[in-house]
């Protein structure tokens, strides 16, 4: 099986982006993602306006995928798509369709983890870049969630922490709200971060038991620092927008070096990859290269594609199942909550 060229449609809906990519065995041909505008003028995903974007965006983007890939849908091995964790309705539309197009094309459907698939976007073929090997510790970082785990193979994950509370894009988005920034805020908390001091002011970082995390606290925190600084000063938020995004961002990323360094020690694994759309961050990969060299880690951060939402990651994790011939039955449903791996 290994000599036979697979081709996977992978579909991506777990929240605002929707996305198709086509992939021949670990490589990919086409990856498009359509990002959904709309929310931005309520300054956060609003679900039900989510999923009807989906609805419109799911056939062009799937026409588009084929059509970059110059592959014919008659070709297709398999269709992967997300099945949790995310928005249900977002989710049910990816569902519906790959649930629809297995069954006219009679292929088969593969259901996957959106968080396994973040960790396990390292293993697209990319010439420029190598995986890591088992066994390595991954960390998600996005809008949605915050996880480390222990990675003994592909399908071997253990959870050894999650946040209890509020993941850590959100804790960037909600404190880019505070501050007036417009959604999404995260990347502009970066941009104007790079500009400040980051030991200009302090906040307070939660006291959370193991490798779990909690980012409420902080977030108000933050809010009652703003509130407070306001009032003796209208203008404290434009005078000192650069060094308020450098304090937050330097507490953010303090938070989670000290848990990951935490995971190696107690697992004596020094190899770290790391996803999710708040691996883009610049300050992240910066001080990820600082602790290498420190503590002679090997860290793989993906690139910047493949770090957001994207369906090449639901394909690599779609390609491993199919040569697995772990496949999906029809009546399968969405899932909004779908634990990976298991705890530990």
């Amino acid at each position: 099986m290994d000599k036979e060229t697979i081709y996977i449609l992978a579909i991506e809906s777990s929240c605002d982006d929707t996305s198709a990519a086509i992939l021949s065995n670990k490589k990919v041909l086409s990856n498009v993602v359509a990002t959904q505008k709309i929310h931005e003028e309520y300054g956060g995903v609003v679900p039900e306006l989510a999923s009807r974007a989906h609805q419109q965006n799911i056939v062009p983007v799937v026409h588009q995928a084929l059509l970059k890939a110059n592959i014919d849908k008659k070709q297709l091995s398999a269709i992967a798509f997300t099945r949790g964790p995310g928005l249900m309705g977002s989710l049910l539309v990816g569902t519906s369709f790959a649930k629809s197009l297995a069954l006219g094309l009679k292929i088969p459907l593969i259901e996957v983890n959106h968080m396994q698939a973040h960790i396990l976007a390292h293993f697209i073929e990319d010439e420029l870049k190598c995986a890591p090997s088992f066994p390595f510790l991954g960390m998600t970082i996005s809008g949605g969630h915050t996880q480390i785990v222990l990675v003994r193979d592909y399908f071997d994950i253990k959870i050894l922490g999650e946040s209890l509370d509020d993941a850590v894009g959100e804790a960037f988005d909600k404190s880019a709200k505070i501050l007036g920034l417009p959604y999404p805020g995260g990347p502009l908390i970066d941009k104007y971060a790079q500009l400040g001091n980051p030991k200009k002011f302090t906040f307070t970082k939660p006291k959370v038991d193991g490798l779990n995390f909690s980012f409420s606290g902080l977030k108000t925190g933050i809010l009652y620092f703003i509130q407070r600084e306001s009032k003796k000063n209208s203008n404290f938020i434009s005078e000192n927008l650069n060094d308020i995004c450098a304090s937050i961002q330097y507490t953010i990323i303090q938070i989670l070096m000290e848990k990951i360094k935490k995971a190696t020690l107690q697992t004596g694994v020094k190899q770290i990859a790391i996803g999710g759309g708040v691996s883009a961050n610049s300050g992240i990969r910066k001080e990820l290269k600082i602790a290498s060299k420190k503590y002679g880690w090997t860290t793989y951060i993906p690139d910047f594609q493949y770090c957001t939402d994207n369906a090449a990651m639901i394909g690599i994790v779609g390609y491993f199942k199919y040569m697995r011939n772990d496949f999906s039955k029809q009546h399968i449903s969405a899932k909004a909550r779908y634990v990976i791996g298991t705890k530990g």
